[in-house]
């Protein structure tokens, strides 16, 4: 009786082995495409939160979005963390596929036996990428909450809107992905409960696959360490749009407390300038009327303002004032400081004028003419004379000759300088 190896047909063992290495292999890369979709969910609903917390700077409602949001990424790195685990129970069950291979070389029974355990393996491989569905399902359900969350915030929280409406669309194509997994994950249960005992060249091709499987699961593992942090920085996103509304709110009652402050001042202002008013009025009150008083003065009698003519006194001195009306000087005069009046001087005498230090003349006399004489009385005389005795000193000028009718006697003690290339001629 032939023994039934799967996939390959009777007495294939070497076309088992590689049809069942190939089905882990595919139920590996699916598992981690799951495991990737729900990253790309978990980086989407990150996404989601980020917009959230801007948005939330504009109305208070934002920073509740948010918060759902860090809820969904949280949810969406649980999910990212379950298919991890998913991931690392497919490379389990690979370990065992490699362990049935290995016996499947000595006794195709027990290999036939390993088939079946793979076989189970494989149907937990299916129920886990249910479970990977179903969670990526509850990711676009809380995409969706946070997409209503956003609808509710100001015109400025539409972007998060728009943005969490995405994150749902890209959960649910996640979802389509995991339940075509599952489909595909049921088939391959199939397959390998058709599959007979794996040759030794299957073991080999297993163990390979196995390690890929391995290092599949640890990216898968990275993948949800970075969804918790997209989450982390959600929360953090969360946390700062609460301290912005704070701040927001702060800034509010400061403009308030501006606003007061300058009503304040603007009735101080009102009030300083009815006081101002009130002080013109009164400056008003103690001026009289200017009316016909034309270069008068203010003055008072310790009770009440009015105008007056200014008053002019000049007492002494050289400069008489007799009467005056305001400001005007009707009659002024010098002082009288010389009583000899008249002309002075004549052909034969010159006036001798006298001036004190203010420069008024105080008197005049008469003084004849001496020198340079002449005789007769006619306009234009013809005899000149001259003294014929000299009692005094004289130098002459230079660029002057002069001339004399002698004899003339020079007294004692006095001389008659000539200046040098100067004449002086004595006929």
């Amino acid at each position: 009786m032939p023994i039934y190896r799967g996939a390959g047909g009777a007495g294939d063992a070497t076309a088992d082995g590689s049809s069942e290495a190939l089905l882990i292999r595919e139920l590996a890369v699916e598992v981690q495409a799951d495991a990737d979709a729900a990253s790309a969910s978990a980086t989407a609903a990150s996404g989601s939160a980020s917009t959230a917390s801007t948005a939330a700077t504009n109305a208070s409602n934002s920073a509740s979005a948010a918060s759902t949001s860090a809820t969904n990424a949280s949810n969406s790195a649980t999910s990212a963390s379950t298919s991890a685990t998913n991931a690392a129970n497919s490379a389990t069950a690979a370990q065992t596929a490699e362990t049935a291979a290995e016996l499947a070389e000595t006794n195709a029974e027990t290999a036939q036996a390993a088939a079946s355990s793979s076989a189970s393996a494989a149907s937990s491989s299916a129920t886990t990428a249910s479970t990977a569905a179903t969670n990526a399902s509850n990711s676009a359900s809380a995409a969706s909450t946070s997409a209503t969350n956003a609808s509710n915030s100001a015109s400025a929280a539409s972007t998060s809107a728009s943005n969490a409406s995405t994150s749902a669309t890209n959960a649910a194509s996640s979802a389509s992905a995991a339940s075509t997994s599952a489909s595909n994950a049921s088939t391959s249960a199939t397959n390998a409960s058709n599959s007979a005992t794996s040759a030794s060249t299957s073991a080999t091709t297993a163990t390979t696959q196995a390690g890929i499987a391995t290092t599949q699961a640890s990216n898968a593992s990275t993948s949800a360490t970075n969804a918790s942090n997209s989450a982390t920085s959600a929360s953090t996103s969360a946390s700062t749009a609460t301290t912005q509304a704070t701040n927001a709110s702060n800034s509010a009652s400061a403009a308030s407390t501006s606003a007061t402050n300058a009503s304040n001042s603007a009735s101080s202002a009102s009030t300083s300038a009815t006081n101002a008013a009130n002080s013109a009025t009164l400056a008003a009150s103690y001026t009289p009327s200017q009316t016909g008083n034309a270069g008068k003065f203010i003055t008072t009698d310790g009770t009440n303002t009015s105008f007056a003519n200014v008053p002019i006194s000049v007492t002494g001195g050289d400069l008489t004032l007799s009467g005056s009306s305001g400001a005007a000087i009707t009659n002024a005069t010098l002082a009288t400081v010389n009583a000899t009046t008249g002309s002075f001087g004549s052909a034969t005498s010159i006036p001798v004028v006298t001036v004190n230090a203010k420069g008024l003349v105080t008197g005049v006399t008469t003084a004849t003419v001496q020198g340079g004489q002449y005789f007769g009385a006619a306009a234009s005389k013809a005899i000149a004379y001259n003294e014929d005795s000299i009692a005094e000193n004289i130098t002459t000028t230079s660029g002057k000759n002069c001339l004399s009718v002698g004899p003339i006697t020079i007294a004692s003690g006095f001389s008659v300088t000539i200046a040098a290339g100067q004449r002086w001629v004595v006929l």
